[in-house]
């Protein structure tokens, strides 16, 4: 009796145990599905929105290995409502050390007066895109910064407003009270001061307009890099398998870049290490102008070169404990003065 006993409760065990291991094995076949389609997905998106630079402008590395090596990143925002070439609505250089821990985002003015190399004519930067497409705004920013641009992202409008929307809107903290006009509809739409929710129409208007900010280009400037923040915080951290997938699709709908499928997991791996990095907004200052009519804003030639000198600085560093932002390298903290018995006088009065 005891015997048919112990032999019921073991083949009752061993049948829990081959359930139990039944039931993993279709949990990871799933889970194994899941990232297999998304890899697809993915590299399907990649391929179609890929794009390679033609012209000559210099990276920091012949071989990329942005998990370990510093690496820069151009943003560009195309705006082509009115069908042809478009211009760069947006223009964002990015600048990422891994072994510093630093990011610096430095944010050029569409109406910025500079040198197109391509054209060999002065104009606004943003034209830079109507003339020469793609490699001309790139050849354009390099010219102005002496910055290597490794990779590049450009997204248009569609694209944006999809984004946002599928992320399910972004949160930002309206820094004045106005009324901007919102694209399609061409309603009117008032941002209160304050935290506001925006989906991707108002998020849209929000980047763009300029006129009604007291800080001109400084300030729209300062708004697009809220948003961008909140989107890149928000998509990194998707859990549905539906938004990743409305998300690649819109991904390899309207945008264009020259990174790889192969490097995605890897910047994917550098933006976890470097999520709580506080990012150096590097302005450039200029002053208003208008020449035969048409707006320019002009550069102030000794910022801008602080500004470069600061992002060479980011890519050459190798701790973080050398890392300084924008603020902190224009305005350094006086050396301590030796006095004649070789101690410190930390007193700069006389």
């Amino acid at each position: 009796m005891d015997q048919n006993r112990s032999l019921k409760r073991k083949k009752r065990r061993k049948r829990l145990i081959r359930n139990i291991l039944t039931t993993l094995t279709i949990i990871a076949l799933c889970i194994g599905g899941y990232f297999a389609y998304i890899f697809y997905e993915l590299n399907s998106a990649a391929n179609k929105s890929f794009k390679d630079l033609k012209g000559n402008v210099p990276k920091n590395h012949d071989k990329p290995d942005i998990k370990n090596k510093p690496f820069t990143m151009l943003l560009l925002g195309i705006e082509n409502q009115d069908g042809g070439q478009g211009r760069s609505d947006v223009i964002l250089l990015i600048t990422a050390n891994p072994k510093s821990k630093e990011v610096a985002m430095l944010s050029i003015p569409r109406d910025s007066l500079v040198e197109i190399p391509s054209e060999g004519i002065k104009d606004k930067i943003n034209h830079s895109y109507s003339y020469d497409g793609l490699d001309g705004t790139v050849e354009t920013v390099y010219n102005l910064t002496g910055i290597p641009i490794d990779y590049y992202i450009t997204t248009n409008f569609d694209g944006f407003k999809k984004t946002v929307d599928i992320l399910g809107g972004v949160d930002v903290e309206v820094p004045f009270t106005f009324s901007a006009q919102l694209t399609e509809t061409l309603t009117w739409k008032r941002y209160h001061q304050g935290p506001m929710h925006l989906d991707g129409r108002e998020a849209l208007a929000y980047v763009r307009m300029r006129k009604a900010d007291p800080k001109g280009d400084i300030g729209r400037n300062e708004r697009q890099k809220q948003v961008i923040q909140e989107i890149v915080k928000k998509s990194s951290s998707i859990t549905s398998i539906t938004k990743i997938d409305d998300l690649i699709e819109s991904l390899g709908e309207n945008v264009q870049t020259n990174i790889p499928a192969s490097e995605f997991l890897d910047f994917l791996y550098t933006y976890k290490i470097m999520k709580d990095t506080k990012i150096d907004n590097v302005l450039l200052t200029g002053d208003d102008d208008r020449i035969n009519g048409i707006y320019y804003y002009r550069l102030h030639e000794d910022n801008l070169e602080l500004a470069s000198e600061h992002l060479k600085g980011i890519i050459s560093r190798k701790k973080p404990e050398e890392a300084i932002t924008f603020e902190e390298f224009k305005n350094p903290t006086p050396e301590p003065e030796q006095t004649t018995d070789g101690s410190t006088n930390t007193n700069n009065q006389q």
